[in-house]
């Protein structure tokens, strides 16, 4: 039997930039980066893969073969991150990273990148884009959500309503959110509230317009599986009309939560089949 391989992009930072003080923006390029299958989706994401402590990437990059060569200690390890934006005519894809200072493995490793520096990632995947036959949009998510946030509302119809909650650490965070749509926009600064708990209250509070809703709610998996009970029994919003998923989890490094949400999933689902 043929083993499947995990196709691993190698890619350069072309320019890196700050829109806020802490999100650092990430413009790659390269000749792996034609014809990426990015487009059709506005959640498409991709995998950065970060060597072990100590170790360098070889390229081509082979997964599978550090895998069953190398001890676990070894591996790469991966996180994933929202596409911001994709170029296909100039091949530039666009990756936002939230940066807090020494914090974490990504976040410290964006702020070291200059032009020329080498990037591996997995993907890109995806699953939503805003439906243009629904009634009116509701976004709602943490910074995690923001990228994804900003390129469905870049995708909506002229003049679709929207309705459109992001939390933040403080107004200084905020930044424009261009669309054709018709779009209500509510920052919602965190302060020393937990994350998402604005948002839980926010998406409570909200008015819902009449008709049917197309909605996208991403973030902290906490805040996240409250939503998705709100929506799904307290709203009624119909499973296919809803893409909810936590992006990551409080506590948990990105191996983790990616091993544990399948599990996650299934409690949601089982909570939602009893409160049905």
């Amino acid at each position: 039997m043929t083993e499947r391989r995990t196709k691993v992009t190698f890619a350069r930072v072309l320019r890196t930039g700050r829109p806020t003080p802490h999100l650092i923006r990430l413009v790659l390029g390269g000749e792996q980066l034609a014809g990426l299958p990015v487009g059709q989706f506005t959640d498409h994401y991709v995998k950065v893969v970060f060597p072990a402590h100590g170790m360098t990437l070889p390229t081509p990059l082979d997964l599978e073969a550090i895998r069953r060569e190398r001890p676990r200690e070894q591996w790469p390890r991966l996180r994933t991150y929202t596409v911001r934006a994709w170029d296909p005519i100039a091949g530039e894809l666009t990756v936002d990273v939230v940066h807090h200072g020494d914090e974490g493995l990504a976040g410290p490793w964006a702020a070291a990148l200059r032009p020329g520096d080498p990037v591996h990632f997995v993907g890109p995947g995806g699953g939503y884009a805003p439906s243009p036959e629904a009634d009116w949009h509701l976004l709602v998510g943490d910074e995690s959500a923001l990228p994804a946030i900003a390129a469905a509302l870049e995708r909506l119809p002229l003049g679709a309503p929207a309705r459109v909650l992001v939390e933040i650490s403080g107004p200084a965070e905020e930044q424009p959110l261009p669309s054709p749509g018709a779009v209500e926009l509510t920052w919602l600064h965190r302060g020393d509230r937990p994350v998402g708990a604005a948002l839980v209250a926010a998406v409570r509070a909200l008015d819902f317009p009449a008709g049917s809703v197309h909605a996208f709610v991403h973030g902290e998996a906490t805040f996240v599986k409250e939503l998705r009970r709100l929506l799904r029994i307290e709203r009624g919003v119909a499973r296919e009309s809803l893409s909810i998923s936590g992006y990551w989890r409080r506590g948990m490094d990105d191996e983790g939560w990616r091993a544990s949400k399948p599990e996650w999933n299934r409690q949601a689902d089982a909570e939602e089949t009893v409160a049905a």
